[in-house]
């Protein structure tokens, strides 16, 4: 009942930006939480980015002050700003929404990722 669509990766040279985006449709109770990963071939998913319902944000020390999370309740949607983009920040780049339901269950929704390619 709740699909989560991504977008806006793309090729771009060192030191440019990028604007992810991510939004969530269906039957949505309440959203908890919502997050930025990224992934290589051949390592483990990584996490980049969250935002809290309350607007708490944490980042990856690898991203700090070049990154930006955000969201906009009413559209149920969040934003990666990426700014200062490197070569190592090359990966797919995958959206998770941690949605409550009314009786307090949490599930994870995953976008189906967008690769963000930055050349040297």
């Amino acid at each position: 009942q709740v699909q989560v669509v991504e977008f806006g990766g793309g090729l771009v040279q060192a030191g440019g930006s990028l604007r992810l985006s991510c939004g969530a449709s269906g039957i949505i109770p309440s959203i908890n939480a919502m997050g930025w990963y990224r992934q290589v071939p051949g390592k483990q998913r990584q996490l980049v980015a969250t935002i809290t319902s309350g607007g708490s944000t944490e980042y990856a020390d690898s991203v700090k002050d070049r990154f930006t999370i955000s969201r906009d309740n009413a559209k149920r949607t969040v934003y990666l700003q990426m700014n200062s983009l490197k070569p190592e920040d090359t990966a797919v780049y995958y959206c998770k929404i941690n949605i409550g339901t009314m009786n307090r269950q949490a599930y994870d929704y995953w976008g189906q990722g967008t690769q963000v390619t930055v050349s040297s």
